[in-house]
């Protein structure tokens, strides 16, 4: 075994451990000089494996200047993973300084820290970017020896993972020698993300570490005292139930897939809470002060229970948390498997869970989810080519930095996996767009940002571009919210403006108990009037994450496979022998779709198990394509499970519905009649820098932002309609916000895999499925007793033998 130096050996030796295989293996790899991705379960210690190359390293040569720099994707995660690093560095009496760099971190200090930066800086790609900014970084960062990435599955394949790739990229040019690490306890596909690590994406630079693997997990599914629900994706029946679980343990963790789920979780939790124990929240739309409030309080083991959203899903180590438990489905093992981790965190313990389903099929979510854990089976990443905008804000950085040779630029953003294919002709014209905005704007002297110089390099035109984009960069962009008013400008209330967005003049919705119909939409507004015609769409939920692929087709198999359903509570395998003895069954490779009246209605149910976002989006387009057809529809709701739409008109061919030619016709149709491009092109504008969020001294409101993209968009639209930032914007609107790529491969199979089941009444699988159309229809305050008498309604019908 490698040694270490006398002071690592002892402070080991002073606990009873030993280092693991893995943590050795992590500081072979650094002696070797070779860069290194650790696979490691949650507990094992992944941490300070990352870190220990960069302590041996510091002890046996201690030197000043930035020596090791850590990227989190979570600024929580930055602020913990300092606290377990001071601890041994202080234990051990070292002379190492740890600091952070993060949007939170004060301005004095992030100036001093380029001056005389910490031997390790733990920060966040954005913080990383836009030190990269500044002239002063070539100097700061020309002594590196170590970049560690945490939990590098949370973000490589997204936007801010394509902005840290050409991060890398960068600080590879400037310190040649400089190693990447990355940390992660839950990848399914190691040599994707050595390929992302790697310079120029050579995975045989990058060695494999993987960890032992921990003590098996003890995950239970919570069921109702009576039943498991028709309805409902939360949860919120078991209070009381999960109120016990907080009581006999020491610390719990109750996760929630939304952020509005967990304010009414934290409500339900504090209404149950007859002991008074201490029980927070914490999510994303916390305000600065309120976060590090509750991760202090968590930490002083000051609390009993915290709902939490995925801000917690990552990496904070509370050793104190023994039990973890998911309010409603998981959504994918590898998500389950992450949040199982943070209970006990110690690799020799089972970590202790309880998964608590909402309705019938979240139960067999939830089953599928433990088989997978139980399997190793984790869900797949899909790794794309790089975003366009936001290479331009790269670009833009590096400009303000020093200036730049274009051909030298672009070999060095071709090192970064995600960019490795992009074409030269593709290259110049985001350099020219940066330059001055595009054709069709290169007259406003406020989109001259860059010029070509006669020595050939590319330079900032002007200082007042460079504090812009210091004060602009980044990938996250806030959604704003629109107020529902009436002409007379009486407001109802707002909505999230990603729902606002799918609407097109002419469609109605159901909000706060009326039936309203879009007027006009614009920068601040959704004007509606009152109308008697049915409600089309369905009101925004808030933020859905679907099933994954691999979860779906385990839930699929489940149901088709009836020796699997010995292990079902008896209510769930009644439900499933009724539907067969009516009706089919889904199963594996085949589309099930059942048709049948209900109350004067005609209603059509696909059990596509695609995911809500995807069938969301095919709702939109199967409902246009039948008002096309004549069939009179009314509306559609959407599951993670099926789709359902409803008529006036009976569908007797499901199958012209469901041909692959809606996704040239109706969905052009539909992004481009809606405001889903204006809301794609308002992100990609703020990230490649075309729109302002702050002046000095000012922040713009989301609405303003709107305001000023949206006329930016119409004019490019109109002149210059090939524009790289409106191609970027389609790209955006196809891939995240409509889940095209499952849409694609739902219809491509759709004509030869259909099953019409042709009824005469309610079946029992679309019971969950009519009960959220239900959900529509009431004012709130009456939701939850009105919903219940009518899945009771439903479920009478469907469970009828006869």
């Amino acid at each position: 075994m490698t040694p270490l130096p006398p002071a690592l050996t002892k402070w080991f030796t002073t606990r009873g451990w030993a280092p693991r295989r893995h943590q050795i293996a992590m500081l072979d790899a650094a002696r070797a000089g070779r860069h290194a991705l650790l696979v490691a379960p949650t507990g094992a210690g992944k941490t300070l494996a990352g870190f220990l190359p960069t302590l041996v390293d510091l002890i046996e040569a201690p030197t000043e200047g930035l020596h090791t720099l850590y990227v989190s994707p979570l600024k929580a995660l930055a602020v913990d993973v300092q606290r377990n690093l001071l601890n041994p560095i202080g234990e051990m009496d070292l002379d190492i300084r740890v600091e952070t760099r993060t949007g939170d971190t004060p301005a004095d200090r992030k100036a001093r820290q380029r001056v005389r930066p910490p031997q390790i800086l733990l920060t966040t790609p954005e913080s990383l970017s836009l030190l990269l900014s500044y002239p002063d970084s070539f100097l700061m960062f020309e002594g590196l020896k170590t970049v560690v990435i945490d939990e590098v599955h949370a973000f490589a394949t997204q936007k801010r993972g394509d902005l840290l790739s050409l991060s890398l990229s960068r600080l590879q040019a400037i310190a040649p020698a400089m190693r990447r690490v990355a940390l992660s306890a839950t990848v399914a596909d190691p040599d994707g993300y050595r390929g992302w690590l790697a310079p120029h994406g050579d995975i045989d630079m990058v060695a494999r570490v993987t960890g032992d693997p921990g003590a098996e997990p003890d995950i239970s599914i919570l069921l109702p005292e009576d039943r498991v629900p028709w309805s409902g994706h939360s949860g919120r029946y078991a209070a009381e139930q999960v109120m016990a679980e907080i009581e006999t343990h020491r610390t719990t963790l109750v996760f929630c897939n939304t952020r509005s789920l967990a304010e009414l979780i934290f409500q339900d939790l504090w209404k149950v809470n007859e002991m008074k124990l201490p029980v927070g929240i914490h999510h994303g739309s916390l305000s600065r002060e309120a976060r590090p409030k509750v991760e202090a309080a968590m930490a002083d083991g000051k609390l009993r229970a915290l709902v939490a959203t995925a801000s917690l899903d990552l990496g904070v180590d509370w050793g104190d948390v023994d039990c973890v438990i998911q309010m409603g489905a998981p959504k994918g093992s590898s998500r389950l498997l992450q949040r199982i981790g943070r209970a006990n965190h110690r690799l020799d313990e089972p970590s202790e869970a309880v998964l608590v389903p909402g309705n019938r099929f979240e139960y067999l979510e939830a089953r599928a989810a433990l088989d997978a854990v139980e399997a190793g089976e984790l869900d797949t990443d899909v790794f794309r080519p790089g975003a366009l905008d936001v290479l331009a804000q790269h670009l833009m950085g590096c400009a303000c930095a020093a200036p730049f040779d274009q051909d030298a630029m672009l070999d060095e953003v071709r090192s970064a996996l995600p960019y490795s294919a992009l074409d030269a002709e593709t290259f110049s014209r985001v350099l020219h767009f940066v330059e001055n905005g595009g054709y069709a704007l290169r007259a406003y002297d406020r989109f001259r940002r860059l010029a070509h110089a006669p020595d050939g390099q590319w330079r900032v035109t002007h200082p007042d571009f460079v504090k812009q984009h210091r004060l602009n960069a980044g990938i996250i962009v806030d959604a704003p919210l629109l107020d529902v008013r009436f002409r007379n400008g009486r407001k109802l209330g707002t909505v999230e403006e990603n729902f606002a967005a799918s609407l097109s003049t002419g469609d109605t919705f159901f909000f706060s108990g009326l039936s309203l119909e879009v007027e006009k939409i614009d920068q601040t507004d959704l004007i509606v009037r009152a109308t008697t015609r049915p409600a089309r769409v369905p009101t925004y939920m808030g933020a859905r994450m679907p099933i994954s692929t691999n979860l779906a087709a385990r839930v699929q198999a489940l149901i088709h496979d009836r020796d699997e359903w010995a292990r079902f509570p008896a209510d769930v395998r009644e439900w499933l022998e009724i539907q067969d003895h009516r009706s089919r069954l889904p199963e594996p490779g085949r589309l099930l779709v059942e048709t049948f009246p209900h109350e004067g209605r005609h209603y059509m149910v696909a059990y596509s198990f695609e995911g809500w976002n995807a069938h969301q989006s095919l709702g939109m387009l199967i409902t246009r394509r039948m008002e096309s057809q004549g069939l009179k529809p009314i509306g559609f709701v959407a599951s993670d499970y099926a789709l359902a739409t409803f008529s006036l008109e009976r569908v007797t061919d499901p199958q012209g519905l469901f041909s692959p030619d809606i996704l040239e016709d109706e969905f052009v149709e539909w992004v481009q009649g809606s405001h889903l491009l204006k809301r794609a092109f308002r992100e990609v504008a703020v990230i490649g820098g075309l729109v302002e969020r702050q002046h000095p001294g000012k922040r713009k409101t989301g609405r303003q932002v709107t305001f000023s993209t949206d006329l930016i968009y119409d004019v490019l639209l109109k002149y210059e309609p090939d524009h790289l930032l409106l191609k970027a914007a389609w790209a955006d609107a196809r891939a995240r916000m409509t889940d095209v790529g499952r849409l694609a491969d739902l219809l491509e199979r759709a004509a030869d895999t259909m099953v019409h089941v042709d009824l005469d009444r309610i079946t029992p699988l679309a019971v969950p499925v009519l009960v959220l159309i239900g959900r529509e229809h009431v004012a709130q305050g009456t939701v939850d007793d009105a919903l219940l008498m009518e899945a009771e309604h439903l479920a009478a019908e469907a469970m009828r033998l006869d």
